[in-house]
């Protein structure tokens, strides 16, 4: 048999019994393999004498490679001293000179209506969330019993009235007297004075003369007494008019009283704004100072923001504010600071802390410093008592002042609503007064 294998390709069976030659077999194994990669540790790891000698000397990719790797290392620690500066630069001329908190909350002024007379309510004008105008009834009280207690009043005005013009008309009475008695006693002094005379030439007798002389005295006691009672009625008249006696003008004030508590049955609203809080109901019977409900002028609104004690020694009056809230995200508002509080918080607490007992803690403390708003921008963006803010303030400038030192120029809030109360009860007390004393309006 041939040695070559039967298929004709020349390959050898490894499993045939027949002899292999030597340099066919290996031959034939190894003409098509290709030939094994170089080892680049081992080439790296060899000696730079070992044979043939340019495997030790560094290659130009190895040093192109550590050059890459210099150069982001450079970058990276340039970017860290850039972003250093960047960081030094942001707290010098930014942080540095402002003062941020978000411990900061809108605050405005809470009006109370409470009712100023006792009475059962009949109508409630308004509900949580209204409008409110100025002047607007809000709520309105049963009239009945204002109205017996007015009638009362005007009963005892009048009758003061007349009590005052009784007093001026006795004095002018007692005056008169006065007169009367004048003549008399000059009556009595002149006979007494003819009759004396001729008593000497006995024209007369003594009796008569005696009779004209306690008719003298008679006189002269009458006329004493008429001038004491002139002076007694005219202590009590003073020569005033009827308007000006002290039982007038105490019967007046409490017709005044009266008139204002029977037209205070409608409660309006002293300002404008909104109405919050209501806490009436109708047929509820209320008393004098009761609350009601409240009403909350936000055109009027200010920040309370509360910097700790650490971030104050650069604050000062007048400095700009920015504001941001929650409610409008990146919406800014411009104010300023309006003034420091005289304590901090804790100080005015319903239980402030005890810093002298032994189990005292070392607490950063809060001071709240008032922000005005500017009014054009809370018209166009209304906030809301109690809402959260972020509070931004100014420091560059430090010559403002830490404390007011002047006091205000004007009042805080005003309100005209009341005015006319007064001036309609005093028309009709003059009114009942000239009907009580028309016939007296001479004096």
């Amino acid at each position: 048999m041939n040695e070559r294998d039967n298929t004709g390709t020349g390959a050898t069976d490894e499993n045939s019994t027949a002899p292999y030659k030597y340099e066919y077999k290996y031959k034939y194994l190894y003409e098509h393999q290709p030939p094994p990669a170089k080892d680049a540790s081992a080439e790296a790891a060899a000696p730079a004498g070992g044979q043939g000698g340019d495997e030790g000397k560094p290659t130009p990719e190895a040093g192109a490679s550590k050059g890459k790797k210099r150069g982001v290392l450079l970058i990276i620690a340039l970017i860290f001293i850039l972003a250093g500066l960047a960081w030094w630069l942001y707290y010098m001329f930014v942080l540095s000179v402002h003062e941020t908190t978000d411990d900061a909350y809108v605050n405005g002024d809470l009006v109370t209506i409470s009712s100023r007379t006792n009475g059962t309510v009949i109508e409630v004008g308004v509900e949580d969330t209204d409008r409110v105008q100025a002047g607007q009834v809000l709520v309105r009280l049963d009239p009945v019993d204002a109205r017996i207690s007015l009638l009362n009043a005007e009963g005892q005005l009048g009758q003061a009235v007349r009590n005052a013009r009784q007093q001026i008309e006795q004095a002018q009475q007692a005056d008169a007297a006065v007169a009367q008695r004048q003549a008399e006693y000059q009556q009595r002094l002149n006979e007494y004075q003819r009759r004396h005379p001729l008593l000497a030439e006995h024209a007369v007798s003594r009796e008569d003369v005696d009779n004209g002389r306690r008719a003298v005295d008679a006189a002269r006691a009458a006329l004493a007494q008429a001038q004491y009672s002139a002076a007694a009625a005219k202590a009590q008249v003073n020569g005033s008019k009827i308007t000006d006696f002290p039982s007038v003008i105490q019967a007046r004030a409490q017709f005044l009283n009266a008139w204002v508590n029977h037209y205070n049955d409608a409660i309006i609203s002293p300002i404008d704004g909104y109405a919050a809080r209501r806490q009436v109901q109708v047929g509820q019977r209320v008393q004098a100072g009761q609350t009601l409900l409240t009403v909350v002028p936000l055109r009027d609104l200010w920040i309370d923001a509360n910097f700790k004690e650490t971030q104050l020694k650069n604050i000062r009056i007048g400095q700009a504010v920015k504001v941001t809230t929650d409610l409008y995200g990146d919406q800014v508002f411009h104010g300023k600071v309006a003034g420091l509080d005289a304590g901090t918080g804790s100080a005015f607490a319903l239980l402030p802390a005890e810093n002298a007992t032994g189990n005292w803690i070392k607490v950063v403390q809060r001071l709240p410093v008032r922000i005005e708003l500017d009014a054009n921008e809370l018209n166009k963006h209304p906030l809301r008592i109690g809402l959260s803010t972020y509070t931004t303030v100014d420091t560059h400038d430090t010559d403002g002042r830490v404390l007011a030192e002047t006091p205000r120029a004007k009042p805080l809030l005003s309100t005209d609503v009341y005015q006319h109360e007064l001036q309609n009860a005093d028309q009709a007390a003059d009114a009942i007064i000239q009907a009580n004393a028309a016939p007296a309006a001479g004096n």
